[in-house]
């Protein structure tokens, strides 16, 4: 009956502004705007939905309860890794491997927490 999920979406003060983010650091592509709302699309097909916010920020952290992190896919973390460094992308967490497992936190322009993840094993 549900096939999945079509976009995540993410309330910005500037949606422009953070849908370019993700086009030029994640290498995503706007593939829909209406009223100030901007649709990114990943090469894999996945979309964020990026709305205009209301109201301040509220401090988080990684664990605060909700939507927490979206997590990125590299097609080589090392190469991604040192990319995202090299654009001054702002990083929660040193390199980790759990379980065989690579990964890092960073934060986009609005510091959403974003996951760059390696598995070892893909997710059954």
């Amino acid at each position: 009956m549900f096939k999945g999920f079509e976009h995540t979406a993410i309330a910005s003060p500037d949606p422009k502004r953070l849908a370019e983010w993700y086009v030029n650091v994640l290498g995503f592509t706007i593939n829909y705007t209406y009223a100030g709302n901007y649709f990114v699309k990943a090469p894999n097909g996945t979309m964020l939905e990026i709305i205009p916010s209301e109201g301040e920020r509220k401090p988080q952290t990684l664990k605060d309860p909700g939507l927490r992190h979206l997590a990125v896919i590299p097609e080589d973390f090392d190469a991604a890794y040192e990319k995202l460094k090299s654009m001054g992308v702002q990083f929660v967490t040193e390199p980790v491997e759990i379980e065989g497992n690579r990964l890092v936190f960073f934060t986009d322009l609005d510091g959403n927490y974003l996951h760059l993840i390696e598995r070892r094993q893909p997710l059954p």
